[in-house]
C-alpha cells in the first residue's frame, strides 16, 4: 500500500522509511517564514527543510557561511507555527558543529527547545561522525548532506559537480554507509552524477534526497525561492522554474505604483 498525504496525519521519520520501502518518492522544499511553510504544507510537501540558504535568498550574502545559530533557530521558529503535517529539518550552520562534537550537541539541542523543529541536518562525512553520534545520544533525529557541500565552498573553491573522479566517488560511497551506521535518517546528495546517487540510493537503507543528483535517489529538494522563480540569477542546470514571481510581483508593484501615482487608488469602494 502506498502511502497518500490524506492518510498522514504528520510526516516522520518512519514515514519516509516506509516510503522509500514502498518506492514512493519523497518531496521536500525549502522555506524560511511562517505563511511560505504554510502554503507548502497545505500543498501537501512531504518535507520542509529550514535551510542555511536563508543566508542567500533571506539575507543576500553571497555564501552560507555568515547566517548564525540565533537566526536560524528564528527561521525555524518561524516556519514551525505555520506546519501541520510537514517534517521540519533544520541546517547546522557552519560553524555550529564542524570538529567539535559537544558543540554540535548544544547546537541541535538549542535548535529542538527553542524552535520546536523535528530533526537537523549537517554537512559531511566520516569527519562529523562523532558529532552526528554525540547529536543522536539526546534523542535528536539527524540528516546527513553529501556531495556538493555549500558550507566547504571555499575549500572547493567551486560550485562544480562533485565526486566525479573515481577516488571521491568511492569515498562518497564509504562516507554514505558511515553517516547510515552513524544513525542518519536520510541523506541529501547535492550536484553529483545521476548514476553514483543512484548507486548510493540502492547500497543504503535511509532515504536519499538529491538535488542536481538525477532521478535515481529516493526523493527531491529544491530551494523555494528558486523554483517559484523570486530569483533570476541562479540558474543551475538542475533547477525546474515552477513560476516566474519575480516579473509578476515587479508588474502588480509597478501597477500599484501607477495607480496610487494617478490618484486611480484607493478608489470611491476601497474608502471608509
Amino acid at each position: 500500500m502506498s502511502i497518500h498525504k490524506k492518510e498522514i496525519k504528520r510526516v516522520t521519520t518512519h514515514v519516509l522509511q516506509e516510503m522509500k520501502r514502498n518506492g514512493e518518492k519523497i518531496a521536500m522544499i525549502t522555506a524560511y517564514d511562517f505563511t511560505t511553510a504554510k502554503i507548502v504544507d497545505a500543498a501537501g510537501i512531504d518535507v520542509i527543510l529550514v535551510g542555511d540558504s536563508a543566508s542567500n535568498v533571506m539575507a543576500g550574502h553571497e555564501t552560507t557561511l555568515p547566517i548564525t545559530l540565533d537566526q536560524m533557530i528564528y527561521h525555524a521558529q518561524s516556519v514551525i507555527r505555520g506546519v501541520d503535517r510537514a517534517l521540519v529539518v533544520v541546517d547546522l550552520p557552519f560553524g555550529s558543529y564542524q570538529g567539535n562534537s559537544k558543540e554540535a550537541l548544544n547546537s541541535a539541542i538549542r535548535i529542538m527547545k527553542e524552535s520546536g523543529a523535528h530533526a537537523v541536518k549537517l554537512e559531511g562525512g566520516r569527519e562529523v561522525k562523532e558529532s552526528i553520534e554525540r547529536i543522536l545520544t539526546a534523542g535528536i533525529p539527524v540528516m546527513g548532506h553529501l556531495g556538493l557541500t555549500p558550507q566547504s565552498i571555499y575549500k572547493f573553491g567551486t560550485y562544480t559537480v562533485r565526486a566525479k573522479e573515481e577516488d571521491e566517488a568511492l569515498r562518497l560511497v564509504e562516507d554514505a554507509q558511515i553517516l547510515e551506521k552513524s544513525g542518519c535518517f536520510a541523506i541529501v546528495m547535492e550536484k553529483i552524477p545521476a548514476a553514483l546517487a543512484k548507486k548510493v540510493s540502492e547500497t543504503i537503507h535511509i532515504p536519499t534526497i538529491g538535488i542536481g543528483a538525477g532521478g535515481g535517489t529516493d526523493g527531491q529538494v529544491l530551494v523555494y525561492h528558486d523554483m517559484v522563480g523570486l530569483t533570476k540569477e541562479f540558474s543551475p542546470r538542475f533547477l525546474r522554474r515552477y513560476l516566474n514571481l519575480f516579473d509578476d510581483i515587479k508588474g502588480a508593484v509597478e501597477n500599484y505604483i501607477g495607480d496610487v501615482k494617478s490618484r486611480d487608488f484607493p478608489n470611491e469602494s476601497e474608502s471608509y
